[in-house]
């Protein structure tokens, strides 16, 4: 059962779940207001069909051991799951029934590729995105649901910078707003910003300099846009000290598809900002940051935030007027507008 946290009545309504499961959880996939997929440690998959009231385990066969740091739900009874990691433990899981059963469609062969997050533009047209292989940038693409993927040729991708990748920490650093525009967070050492328009079957840099902090251990660990020009991305110093975190070229807006950024106000609280998601369905400058240090609302587009937990979170999706977080001990925490 839900339980409604007592803030002021001028804050959104923060509701703590219980997912029944209590290791990391570190992707989240919204659906619509009652349907969402949950990811994370142990191979682990959660499901809710009634908003989070109840949520059931959704066991994958030999995935054990697995890290599923990227999910995208589609329905009641179609997702795909991501596991991050190095060589054989990148894997993409598939399920049509619901999670009864799951279908491995992909396991990673390259040793040196470490895949960090998937999206879907559809019902057929999805990406995976990997760190850089081999002076290769890898993104992985499928046309048929994931009934077969294929490496996009480097004629089809940017040149990688060197030890170019993304940071799997919320499934975020690869996005999709609609059936043809897509972005990838491209970080470590640099913060760029890759575009597509034709469902992922190509890619451009549409932003090589972008203000976020960035080096070999920090950079754009999520994005979010509401449709083909609004957006907002988050950065994080992400080490040893995440929970200390208070990079200040931590939040940006665009509102030209990711050619160009402005840096906002980060939360006040330290913490790396490892999620971030806009929620249209309340105002156009409405957003919800998932963070180390909390979860954090605006309503003016990044210019001021409000905590309304100071829990520590990996991931953030919504869907109408809601959003779902998600973070360690199987926490999940339902936001209401």
């Amino acid at each position: 059962i839900a339980l409604a946290a007592r803030i002021p009545a001028q804050q959104p309504r923060v509701l703590e779940q219980a997912s029944g499961v209590r290791v990391l959880l570190q992707s989240v996939s919204a659906v619509d207001a009652r349907t969402v997929w949950a990811g994370g440690a142990a191979g682990t998959v959660v499901r809710t069909l009634d908003g989070g009231e109840t949520w059931e385990r959704r066991a994958v066969a030999g995935a054990e051991r697995l890290e599923f740091r990227g999910i995208h739900g589609i329905s009641a009874i179609e997702a795909w799951a991501l596991s991050a990691g190095p060589g054989s433990q990148s894997r993409i899981y598939h399920t049509d029934d619901g999670g009864a059963s799951w279908t491995e469609q992909f396991r990673n062969t390259d040793s040196t590729a470490f895949y960090d997050c998937i999206t879907f533009f559809d019902t057929k047209h999805g990406v995976a995105y990997s760190d850089a292989s081999n002076g290769n940038t890898v993104i992985l693409h499928t046309a048929d649901g994931g009934g077969t993927w294929a490496l996009l040729p480097q004629s089809a991708v940017p040149a990688p910078l060197k030890g170019e990748g993304g940071f799997a920490s919320s499934n975020s650093c690869a996005i999709s707003v609609d059936s043809r525009h897509g972005w990838i967070a491209a970080s470590e050492p640099g913060a760029r910003v890759f575009r597509t328009v034709d469902a992922g079957n190509t890619w451009t840099v549409v932003a090589a300099n972008t203000p976020f902090v960035h080096d070999s251990m920090a950079g754009i660990t999520a994005l979010s846009f509401r449709d083909a020009r609004h957006g907002i991305g988050v950065a994080a110093r992400i080490n040893s000290a995440m929970a200390g975190d208070t990079s200040s070229a931590a939040v940006a807006t665009t509102d030209d598809g990711g050619a160009t950024w402005t840096l906002r106000h980060r939360p006040s609280r330290p913490g790396s900002l490892s999620g971030v998601v806009l929620v249209p369905k309340v105002s156009d400058k409405t957003a919800v940051v998932a963070s180390y240090g909390g979860l954090f609302v605006t309503a003016d587009n990044g210019d001021n935030w409000t905590a309304v937990t100071t829990n520590s979170y990996w991931a953030v999706r919504a869907a109408g007027r809601r959003a779902w977080a998600v973070g360690p001990n199987g926490r999940i925490t339902r936001i209401d507008f």
